[in-house]
């Protein structure tokens, strides 16, 4: 029987402009052209990249393994078309430094066959372990925008006993419509993802929250739940950022996951309603992650629509596809305009993460001059996580890094509500990504100190260890000699 929880008020948030309508009325795109190239990056997830088992001139099958994983962090990567391997070479990523990453180029044949590898019988009778390895190997990640690998997700939380699986349906960033199209077109798998992850964590219930500016993908989903009590869908209220974890699970389930910990110290994980869409793919068809649905929106497009691309698609294609009036955009957002990434310019790939591409305008860019503070407090109110904005932004402007992350700084999920509602226009959430970013390489400036002390350490022992060696053996040596010596003396003297 599904528990059911108390819903708890929401704390901060913003009611951002929707920028929705354009999309969510339209139905998902399938005659996408396949592009004659595709760069696929090796990197498309959290944890290590994985290692090419394919060399230039190899031909492949839509489908088939290009990379695989390394280690229990990390994913492996597929062809998202038949053709033939062209280069694997560095290639920009779709970040907004562009460095450039490991990348397979593929080109395509335009046949686009599948590779043909039987499918599995009744899941359900398959061992919950041997769903989290099926997952793992069709490389499925986090398609909310995380990219944590899926699998390791099912194994924590069948080894934490997790008592519900939460499914993220809420898409609160503005403009994005992916999910919401996907779960009124194709709710059904949706549900059917959805049994077999819990199948797979052994856990009894699933609740899919979904925000309440979605009534058509609400009644689908909740249609398609219906044959399964033990799987409840429910409106959430309009607000972002909803679809943060622990909004969430704090809403959903009453629960308040503590600071520094995980969403299963309170027997909770969540996973994206396209995530189950792919796991779906993934056991019941034997298909891999190899596209996703991508929403293309903003002043730029002529033609905003969600449409289903292979993985590896560079993003001017796309907008070549919706007429995006490229003199007329400004910037190139990769995700939503909230939390995602400006892009410096549209010759990137499409990766697993790539929930939206926008081309905004100079109208839908916000540049006001940044004014002095006037103390409102606005930015404590909206700020999700109930951290105090205003003075960590201070502490990090004196360089008091340290200072900043003793008032919450790693509690902060840069959701960029803060700025959002500052009548001053002060960038607070540029602040807290510097200071982060910096924390990172201080660390890993540490952690090469260390090491390398370490390998000083080492070395000197060693020396120590050869030169100790060498005075025993010199003294052993002169120990013998003496020896002979001895006994050299001695026969003289007998004789």
């Amino acid at each position: 029987m599904l528990k059911l929880f108390k819903k708890r008020r929401i704390r901060g948030g913003v009611h951002a402009e929707e920028h929705k309508a354009s999309t969510s009325g339209q139905p998902i795109a399938v005659d996408f052209p396949l592009p004659k190239k595709l760069y696929i990056p090796l990197q498309q997830h959290v944890g290590k990249a994985a290692e090419p088992v394919v060399r230039v001139g190899d031909r492949v099958l839509k489908g088939q393994l290009l990379a695989h994983s390394q280690g229990m962090i990390s994913a492996p990567v597929h062809a998202s078309s038949s053709g033939m391997i062209v280069d694997i070479n560095d290639y920009p990523a779709p970040h907004p430094s562009a460095l450039p990453i490991r990348t397979v180029v593929l080109e395509t044949d335009g046949e686009d066959k599948w590779l043909e590898q039987p499918l599995a019988g009744d899941p359900f009778q398959l061992d919950p372990e041997e769903i989290s390895l099926l997952v793992g190997a069709a490389g499925i990640v986090g398609l909310g925008g995380a990219a944590f690998p899926s699998a390791v997700k099912l194994n924590l939380g069948r080894k934490n006993r997790i008592h519900t699986l939460l499914i993220n349906g809420g898409e609160c960033e503005p403009y994005l419509t992916c999910d919401d199209r996907l779960m009124q077109e194709r709710a059904v798998e949706i549900i059917d993802g959805i049994r077999l992850m819990l199948h797979g964590m052994e856990t009894g219930q699933a609740i899919v929250g979904i925000e309440d500016n979605k009534p058509a993908a609400y009644q689908a989903m909740r249609d398609a739940s219906l044959p399964y009590p033990f799987i409840k869908v429910e409106q959430v209220p309009t607000r972002y950022p909803m679809g943060w974890d622990r909004q969430l699970i704090r809403y959903l389930t009453g629960n308040e996951v503590p600071a520094g910990g995980r969403s299963a110290d309170v027997g909770v994980i969540m996973h994206n309603v396209g995530t189950a869409y792919s796991v779906h793919k993934a056991i019941r068809l034997n298909q891999p992650l190899i596209n996703r649905v991508v929403t293309v929106a903003g002043g730029a497009v002529a033609l905003p629509m969600n449409v289903e691309v292979p993985i590896g698609t560079l993003i001017s294609e796309l907008f070549a596809f919706c007429g995006v009036d490229q003199d007329a955009t400004q910037r190139i957002v990769m995700g939503g305009p909230m939390m995602g990434d400006a892009l410096p310019h549209s010759n990137l790939p499409i990766v697993k993460a790539s929930s939206g591409i926008l081309a905004l305008t100079r109208k839908e860019i916000r540049s006001t001059a940044q004014q002095p503070c006037i103390r409102c407090a606005q930015c404590v109110s909206a700020c999700p996580a109930g951290l105090l904005p205003l003075d960590m932004a201070n502490r990090i402007r004196s360089n008091q890094l340290d200072a900043a992350v003793d008032i919450g700084l790693k509690d902060c999920i840069s959701c960029g509500s803060c700025s959002y509602v500052c009548p001053s226009n002060i960038p607070l959430v540029h602040y807290f990504k510097y200071a982060t970013g910096e924390l990172v390489a201080r660390q890993q400036a540490q952690h090469k100190s260390e090491q390398t002390k370490r390998l000083i350490d080492d070395r000197n022992a060693r020396i120590a260890r050869i030169k100790k060696q060498q005075e025993e053996e010199e003294e052993a040596r002169l120990a013998a000699k003496a020896e002979r010596e001895r006994l050299k003396n001695e026969q003289g003297t007998l004789v």
